[in-house]
Order: structure tokens, then C-alpha cells, then sequence
């Protein structure tokens, strides 16, 4: 039978949509399964069943076990997105309030990374081979996204200098693993205390 041109070298809009749309629905399989993962383990502890996130995600465990081969996998993926978030936090805080305001809100923030992902945070500390990146990620997006806080707040003379962003996200966690969950407002304002001490001329 022969064909036009048209007929044989031109996709339909259908044919044309297919890949675009199932990258789509990848991202939000992906998405909802970080976001479940993070509420489970949160409630169930990381032993969790997966079937118990995949029900939670909306997708079939199928689908989990393509994006996450081995639980180390997920807790890997769930760890590092929780990181982004609490990295990618300090700029938008630092266009939005003066630098020790942005300063104190980002610490607020870490706390709550640091307090919400107290089991997973046990894969931070694991000898095991899977977990092994996790804390060179951790120093390497928060270390940099705390530091500018720091040195913005330094360049206005409103921090005295010579603070490291290692000794803050130290002082932070120990301050974190030192008082329980139910706690937590107390820690903020422990922190709160913390930033206070940091400034060249103490808060009124």
C-alpha cells in the first residue's frame, strides 16, 4: 500500500505526547513516593513495609521497586530531597528578611529537618557501604546554604565573625539529640538563644 509523505514521516500529536506525558507521570510517581516514604517512616519507623508507602503514594509497589531497587535506595532518595528542601531554603529567606532574621528562621528550619528525621538520620551515622555518600551530601548542601546566611549577617556587622557553618549545624544537632521531640519549641528557642549570641549587638 503506499503512503504519503505525510503518512510516513509524521508522528501523530498522540505518538508525539506519549513520551512527554509518561516522563510527567514518572515525576509524580517519584514525587508521591518520597513524600509517602517521608510520612511512614516518620509514623512507622524505615522497616516499614513498602507496600504500606506504595498504598500511601498511589502507585503499585511495582512502581516503587523500578525508582527503588533496595530500601537503601528510597531512604537514600527521601534523605536527599529532605536536604535539598532545607538547603534551597536559605536563599529564598535571605531575599525575603534582614540576615539575622533569615539567619534564625533557617536554623528554625534545620531544627525541624533535624528533629522530623531522627530515625532516617540514623543512615547519617551507618557503616554500611549504601549509606556512604549521604554525609559528604549533607555537609556539602547545607554547609554552603548556612554559610551565606552567616557571612551576609557578617558583611552588615551584625554577626561577629569567625563562626563556622560546621560548628552551627554541630551545635544545632547536639542541641536536637539532647531534647525530645515533644520538645521541640523548646530547642527553637534554645537556637533562638544561639543566633542571639552570635550578634554584634544583642537583640532587643
Amino acid at each position: 500500500m503506499h503512503t504519503t509523505p505525510n503518512q510516513q514521516d509524521t508522528a501523530s500529536p498522540v505518538e508525539e505526547n506519549q513520551p512527554r506525558s509518561r516522563r510527567a507521570d514518572a515525576q509524580r510517581n517519584l514525587r508521591s513516593l518520597l513524600d509517602a516514604a517521608m510520612e511512614v517512616f516518620a509514623q512507622s519507623g524505615m522497616d516499614a513495609p513498602v507496600r504500606e508507602i506504595a498504598e500511601r503514594a498511589g502507585v503499585g509497589v511495582g512502581t516503587l521497586y523500578r525508582h527503588f531497587p533496595q530500601r537503601s535506595d528510597l531512604i537514600v532518595a527521601v534523605l536527599k530531597s529532605q536536604i535539598d528542601a532545607c538547603a534551597d531554603a536559605a536563599p529564598v529567606l535571605a531575599a525575603e528578611f534582614e540576615p539575622p532574621q533569615a539567619l534564625a528562621r533557617w536554623m528554625e528550619r534545620y531544627v525541624d529537618f533535624i528533629v522530623t528525621k531522627r530515625g532516617l538520620s540514623s543512615a547519617l551515622q551507618s557503616d554500611s557501604a549504601a549509606y556512604a555518600a549521604l554525609p559528604e551530601y549533607f555537609y556539602g548542601r547545607l554547609r554552603p546554604a548556612l554559610a551565606s546566611l552567616l557571612q551576609a549577617a557578617v558583611d552588615r556587622q551584625l554577626i561577629r565573625p569567625g563562626y563556622e557553618a560546621d560548628e552551627l549545624l554541630r551545635a544545632v544537632a547536639t542541641l536536637c539529640k539532647a531534647n525530645p521531640i515533644e520538645e521541640t519549641a523548646a530547642t527553637k528557642r534554645m537556637v533562638g538563644l544561639l543566633v542571639d549570641g552570635l550578634r554584634c549587638t544583642p537583640a532587643s
